[in-house]
């Protein structure tokens, strides 16, 4: 498992994109290059937008109102702002002649379960609490949503977001990526099937892309079972085995990663279980001893200097899922904001910890719930 250890410039450079395939092409492109299926969207960095997650541009409506929402595999109703002060694109559904508000007697009401938020005026109200930022409440109807110029979705399931609060920089909303039934996943999956893959580009100067659907091969990846929670079908879940840095295992006991992880392009930094964390942490800190150590940042504990520097090398980090499948992170996935960008979960135990989406950064992610695997194409740029 050895690797060279690897020079990395200290500035951001422009990097090879996961694809090709921009934003402009939304409503004039049949997908990737115009030869993909039309079921491809590009995904890019939110930093423009004042965020560090991964967004893309669809349309919603008749006429469509372009929409920039970030992406969220660990959540599932999809909302855009209907109200807003946050410089946000608003949709108006009064304009848009498909929308309709959904009944409170309405099965799509009901199956909201506890995002349910009651009636108002005889429609269906949603919340959706994020904890650490503010609740999505509002309407919850249904509307067409544009993916490209050939490819729509007919009463795609959505709520209206009526109250203020910043959930992530200047984003119109979130694209619910999900397991469970209100994500975009779940209602297109008698199209696409429930699967579906992504590439996160690491800086805004490239595009990736969403892809619902699995590919047509699995030629370059390799993959490990997926767990799904019976309690919270949300999720998508993988087991860590243990880390290794410069091809050296941490040997981390199976015991700390037994309440397993969840894929989650809507976090940024990984949270691993304190133990594991510490490991990776000391190994890491180990292989830098040139580098001057810097003050915590934030959550962020594993911190350097590069003042002065043009180039940098550090030790390679690979995480070793169920089934011995070794996943070695880009250069890219490793660092943010010159610090390690890993962080201890701080989540009572029982409670899995999860993999972010820094780390996802130039893998192709396939998460397909038909199969039950999570794969990984690396350089898929």
């Amino acid at each position: 498992m050895a690797r060279a250890r690897r020079r990395h410039p200290v500035t951001s450079q422009p990097s090879r994109s996961c694809s090709t395939v921009t934003n402009s092409e939304l409503i004039t492109s049949s997908g990737k290059n115009g030869t993909e299926p039309s079921d491809t969207v590009p995904t890019t960095l939110g930093s423009a937008l004042g965020t560090l997650q991964y967004v893309i541009t669809v349309g919603i409506g008749s006429p469509v109102v372009i929409q920039t929402m970030m992406i969220d595999t660990a959540n599932d109703v999809s909302w855009v702002y209907c109200r807003s002060s946050n410089g946000s694109t608003l949709f108006d559904p009064s304009k848009s002649t498909t929308y309709a508000p959904f009944s409170c007697s309405a099965p799509e009401c009901t199956q909201l379960g506890t995002r349910g938020n009651g009636c108002a005026n005889s429609e269906c109200q949603y919340n959706v609490d994020y904890a650490a930022v503010a609740n999505s409440t509002g309407t919850y109807g249904s509307d067409t949503l544009t993916l490209t110029s050939s490819e729509t979705v007919t009463s795609f399931q959505f709520g209206c977001r009526e109250n203020e609060g910043v959930v992530a920089g200047k984003t119109d909303g979130l694209m619910g990526l999900g397991g469970d039934a209100q994500s975009l996943v779940s209602q297109t999956a008698a199209t696409y099937g429930q699967a579906f893959s992504y590439c996160f580009p690491p800086t805004n100067a490239s595009s990736g892309f969403l892809t619902l659907g699995a590919p047509s091969s699995m030629a370059g990846f390799v993959s490990t079972p997926m767990f799904r929670w019976g309690s919270a079908p949300t999720f998508y879940g993988v087991l860590l085995q243990d880390i290794a840095v410069d091809g050296k295992l941490l040997n981390i006991p199976p015991s700390v990663f037994s309440d397993r992880s969840v894929m989650s392009a809507g976090t940024i930094i990984s949270r691993l279980p304190p133990a594991a964390y510490a490991a990776l942490s000391t190994a890491f800190k180990a292989g830098m001893t040139q580098y001057t150590a810097a003050p915590p940042r934030n959550i962020l504990d594993t911190c350097f200097d590069f003042t002065g520097l043009d180039s940098m090398t550090m030790p390679s980090i690979t995480l070793v899922f169920d089934g011995g499948v070794a996943v070695e992170l880009d250069g890219n996935g490793i660092l943010i904001a010159d610090c390690l960008a890993f962080a201890a979960a701080t989540t009572p135990d029982g409670v899995p910890s999860i993999i972010g989406n820094v780390q996802q950064r130039t893998f192709e992610v396939l998460l397909d719930v038909g199969q039950s695997v999570v794969g990984f194409r690396p350089g898929a740029f």
